[in-house]
């Protein structure tokens, strides 16, 4: 089986990838490099099966050049950064939506037996109730959260219209190793270990009690391939996380502890767009998926400490 990583040199994608040739996989990645890294591909450049396509998500031919012979299309490639669409949403627009809806029918020429979307927690918004069930409306806050929704709609309109299998995996706060620390829109983990490290404050955005599912990023290479082989998936949503919660403040503080090292935070007005509280419900990847949780909040910090960010 040959599968199509789009944004492979990304941090996700790039976890990805490694986990698809440690299994004997053929892996092809399509990136343009404009948020991925080229170093994070350097390990698998010359490893039998792998191949990269540079082009972009926003031109349909490079998409359809790149996933001709794909069997599957694992779909990671995008626009990141919620402060990032507010600055931007028509670029935001482009890339989520446009692209995405470019691999649904570049999957659908090519006879793709199934694609699988990276979407965002960021969908539900800050509606009432926790954790978050699928099933609960959507209420984006941002133009990233809603691009990201509107794929989802998109890729089960693919599946319904056309029989184009596609499973929509929505992403809780995921960390792990290949995270760009230096970025003004990097994710608050790999930022404040950067930070901490040096023995610098960390900036925390509103009063630090707002709470995340951070999840290690093996949990969700996991679901990725499990997801393109489950025979319930076709055509649904899955949340995928550790159904836990932790403030910004839990955060700091297990970094404190884990590195010995104690720089207090500063304080900054809260971002618009920011969602206040997340945790998942994970029952339905658990039961529908066969997903577990790999590794924990505690021990995906571990892991972070431990490798080069």
């Amino acid at each position: 089986m040959k599968y199509l990583v789009t944004g492979g040199a990304g941090f996700i994608g790039s976890n990805i990838v490694e986990a698809l040739l440690a299994g004997g996989k053929q892996v092809s990645v399509f990136d343009n490099f404009s948020t991925g890294r080229r170093e994070n591909l350097d390990a698998f450049l010359f490893q039998p099966g792998f191949g990269l396509h540079e082009g972009d998500l926003r031109d349909y031919r490079q998409v359809l050049s790149a996933t001709e012979g794909a069997d599957y299309v694992l779909h990671q490639a995008a626009l990141p950064s919620v402060p990032r669409s507010v600055a931007d949403p028509l670029t935001t627009n482009e890339v989520n939506i446009n692209g995405t809806l470019h691999v649904l029918q570049a999957a659908r020429e090519c006879g793709v037996k199934r694609v699988v979307f990276a979407s965002s927690s960021s969908v539900y918004g800050d509606g009432p109730g926790l954790p978050r069930k699928e099933e609960m409306p959507a209420a984006p806050m941002s133009p990233y959260a809603l691009s990201k929704y509107t794929a989802e709609r998109y890729c089960q309109l693919f599946w319904e219209l056309y029989g184009l299998e596609t499973v929509c995996l929505r992403y809780f706060n995921v960390f792990g190793p290949r995270q760009d620390p230096a970025s003004q829109y990097s994710a608050v983990i790999p930022k404040f270990i950067s930070l901490i490290r040096r023995g610098e404050r960390p900036v925390i955005y509103g009063d630090g009690l707002q709470s995340r599912d951070f999840t290690y990023v093996d949990n969700n290479v996991h679901a990725c391939l499990l997801a393109c082989t489950a025979a319930q998936a076709a055509g649904k949503v899955y949340n995928i996380a550790c159904g836990r919660q932790y403030s910004l403040l839990d955060l700091v503080k297990s970094l404190q502890e884990l590195t010995g090292l104690h720089p207090e935070p500063v304080f900054a007005p809260a971002r618009p767009g920011d969602v206040k509280h997340s945790m998942a419900d994970i029952r339905k990847a658990q039961e529908e998926l066969g997903f577990s949780v790999r590794t924990t909040f505690r021990d995906g910090l571990q892991k972070m400490l431990g490798s080069a960010i």
